[in-house]
């Protein structure tokens, strides 16, 4: 990750500590295995901003690496100048995420010579970032140096934010096939999404079925996909003739992705597949999800979205999940569940199976493909993305939990959460009209999807 990185400067203040604050923000990147862009101390006084001429050479320099920053980091060694701060951020125009830190002053060293008051001069340039619209986050303590590991823990939470908000304004998504008719829940908007810079591609489903209907088991793709299968999970059960029905859809899946260079895909994954193609794809789905390219359940485009977001902030796969069932009388506990398309991640007793509920009205034989397995106990962070088209706005809601080890016999994809308050989220939740999907990521990073997606994408969002 590159970030470009502002020093203020004031001249009313010692010019040392500019000197000092570049030499410890360039060892702290390279500890962080980030890629610092800033001024040379040569290229203006010390390599600091403090004149509208300063502003203007570090704009530029901004301006040269576009492609590259992802986000600026303010550095504050003294009062800084408030102006020089907010100009060169208007000047370089990037539009990314901005993090302000300031120093603590010492109190063996509040003299002339020594004195920072940069506890004053970061109220001054967020209030100049402020009156420029330029938005802005800050550090969890006010003042703190950048040798503390607490702002080491900032930077890389900024840098999350950073990867979530250049993540969703790029996004694009595959939406292949028409939702379920009984499924008006995952309705949506394309056209707010393209406004917040999130395309979607559509296909028929009948287009994929029909080129994977075309291959046969003797093609080299389909064989090397299928060896691909084997070695992801257990087949169990499940035919020869099922396994490579899963393994001919994922060779075009895998085609399409790349002619429409997708990062996600949300998928009719039934009831058409299993009646006009004999298998489910939940096990591709899987696969594509746990290499960080997300997939959804039942053409759950905001769903998809939702679990790309999760895997930005945390760098770790999501996985689409029903609020399924209350567990026993723990008014702080519910069941999640689906068919078996979660992420590998979450299942470390994996294996292909059917689905017995879709079963019923298909026939189990046309379900294999749906894995089975149960989530162990492991940190959650859970949350939705959803578009509400008469309010034209995006919206979510976040939060942070357990999945737990509390006994649960069932089949297909399952787990038990532990949320604080969860009579009061489940309120939320149906009140605001939010979909019976929600996405969970194994991580604690609700604050980062909080900052990113209500600071920087400006949508609206309730963090439980």
């Amino acid at each position: 990750m590159t970030l470009g990185i502002i020093i203020g400067n004031r001249d009313f203040f010692p010019d040392s500590l500019v000197e000092k604050a570049r030499t410890e923000i360039i060892e702290v990147f390279a500890q962080l295995k980030l890629k610092p862009i800033l001024l040379d101390s040569s290229d203006t006084k010390l390599g600091g901003v403090e004149t509208y001429k300063e502003a203007q050479k570090c704009a530029e320099l901004f301006k040269a690496h576009r492609e590259e920053i992802a986000g600026v980091l303010v550095l504050l060694p003294n009062f800084g100048d408030e102006k020089g701060v907010a100009d060169t951020l208007k000047l370089a125009g990037l539009n990314v995420p901005v993090l302000v830190q300031a120093y603590p002053d010492e109190l063996s060293k509040m003299n002339v010579i020594n004195r920072r008051d940069s506890w004053c001069g970061k109220i001054s340039v967020c209030n100049n970032l402020y009156q420029y619209g330029i938005k802005y986050s800050l550090t969890d303590q006010h003042v703190i140096s950048p040798a503390d590991p607490r702002f080491h823990q900032d930077l890389l939470d900024f840098v999350a934010v950073c990867r979530v908000v250049k993540g969703l304004r790029n996004v694009r998504i595959g939406a292949v096939g028409a939702r379920p008719g009984a499924f008006n829940t995952v309705r949506y908007s394309e056209k707010i999404l393209q406004r917040n810079g999130i395309t979607v591609t559509t296909v028929d489903l009948s287009e994929i079925l029909g080129k994977a209907n075309k291959l046969t088991k003797d093609d080299v793709s389909v064989k090397q996909h299928l060896e691909a299968i084997n070695a992801y999970a257990p087949k169990g059960k499940t035919p020869n003739e099922a396994m490579i029905q899963i393994a001919k859809l994922d060779v075009i899946l895998k085609e399409f992705m790349e002619e429409y260079a997708l990062d996600a895909t949300a998928i009719q994954c039934w009831t058409s597949l299993q009646q006009n193609y004999g298998c489910n794809v939940c096990t591709s789905m899987s696969i594509m999800s746990e290499n960080m390219l997300p997939s959804a359940c039942e053409v759950d485009v905001t769903g998809t979205l939702s679990m790309y977001a999760m895997q930005l902030a945390s760098g770790s796969p999501s996985a689409l999940v029903d609020w399924n069932n209350n567990y026993a009388d723990d008014e702080d506990k519910c069941v999640l569940f689906h068919c078996g398309n979660w992420a590998k991640s979450f299942l470390p007793d994996i294996q292909i199976s059917n689905a017995p509920i879709l079963g019923t009205t298909v026939g189990v034989e046309n379900t294999y493909g749906a894995l089975d397995g149960r989530t162990p106990a492991m940190p959650l962070t859970y949350g939705r993305i959803s578009t509400d088209d008469p309010k034209g706005i995006i919206k979510a809601y976040i939060g942070e939990g357990e999945l737990t080890n509390d006994p649960l016999s069932t089949f297909g994809n399952r787990a038990v959460a532990q949320i604080p308050d969860l009579q009061k989220l489940m309120k939320y939740v149906c009140r605001n009209g939010f979909e019976h999907h929600v996405v969970m990521n194994a991580s604690k990073t609700a604050g980062i999807l909080e900052e990113a997606l209500q600071n920087y994408m400006g949508w609206e969002v309730y963090k439980h």
